[in-house]
């Protein structure tokens, strides 16, 4: 007859086996598991040195390629702008380099840089539109009417600068006196929606944006500017970095309105040569009276002017 004693060392010896068991089962699985980590952590490194090797070799065929655009620029836009002039209007988080980068492809073109003038953060914001409205329409020159269906800020901030900034696009002549320019950018001046230094009338103005597509950012309201800046003279591009083609970007907002993508042809790569290219051959398009809209973006319609449309 089996003793207690012996029933209690025989339950022991099962419980001590089960744990033995346990522990050892436990190594191998633990070895076979990190045997596989280390293995997935090989392929993983091997995939990001991959990704990294082919996009420092893409980073070096942009840079080429930049490198070759800014070569032969000066050949590619030669004449297209000869004897036009040309206003720039930048927004908040435009890069001075691309401001830098279209006035000299502008020059290169044979045109001329007439001013620059830089709308101010309060100048987008919606909660000075009110105040903006009025110090507008307190400055309208004698004989202009602005368009009835320009009532946003940005519209009405486009309507009436066109009509001190830009040349009648039939005559080429100013369509306000130069009391009339500097009494509305002082008085935007001193209502700090601008700023600028001098400035003459031109016939083609340029709407330099950043790469925002944040919805506070004001793009909607550029947006609208530049449309409403374009009736007003012989033609307005709307250009910025590829972020403001994207969400509630400037670009973004321009190609998604059906009357805005008709009216100021975009550009969503001006931070590469050959957007900067493309942006004086699109000039040269809106003074025929085209339309395009050019770069690597969402809704862009081709890479430059005269390119292959994409699909």
């Amino acid at each position: 007859m089996i003793s207690l004693r012996q029933h209690a060392i025989s339950i022991a010896a099962i419980f001590l086996a089960l744990a033995v068991g346990i522990v050892l089962g436990s190594q191998t699985i633990a070895s076979g598991m990190l045997s596989g980590l280390r293995s997935d952590k090989d392929d993983l490194q091997q995939q990001a040195d991959d990704l990294q090797s082919e996009n420092n070799q893409l980073n070096l065929q942009l840079g080429a390629a930049d490198g070759f655009d800014a070569a032969t620029a000066g050949r590619v836009v030669r004449g297209t702008l000869d004897r036009r002039t040309v206003v720039l209007v930048t927004t908040p988080d435009v890069d001075p380099g691309d401001v830098d980068g279209v006035a000299r492809i502008i020059e290169a073109a044979g045109g001329t840089v007439t001013g620059k003038v830089a709308l101010s953060p309060a100048f987008l914001d919606p909660a000075s539109g009110d105040r903006l409205r009025t110090t507008l329409t307190n400055v309208i020159p004698a004989g202009i009417e602005l368009r009835t269906g320009a009532v946003d800020q940005g519209s009405l901030g486009g309507d009436l600068l066109g009509s001190v900034l830009l040349l009648n696009p039939t005559t080429a002549q100013p369509q306000s006196t130069p009391e009339e320019l500097a009494l509305a950018l002082d008085t935007l001046r001193g209502g700090n929606f601008v700023a600028y230094d001098e400035v003459r009338p031109a016939q083609l103005a340029v709407v330099l944006t950043g790469d925002s597509s944040d919805p506070n950012a004001g793009g909607a309201v550029v947006a609208r500017f530049a449309g409403a800046l374009d009736g007003r003279g012989a033609g307005t591009v709307l250009a910025g970095r590829s972020g403001s083609a994207e969400g509630s970007g400037p670009i973004a907002v321009a190609r998604s309105d059906a009357g805005l993508s008709s009216t100021a042809s975009t550009i969503d790569n001006i931070d590469r040569e050959s957007g900067r290219i493309t942006t004086a051959l699109a000039l040269e398009e809106q003074l025929a009276g085209n339309t395009g809209r050019y770069g690597t973006g969402p809704k862009a319609t081709a890479i430059t002017v005269g390119a292959t449309p994409t699909n």
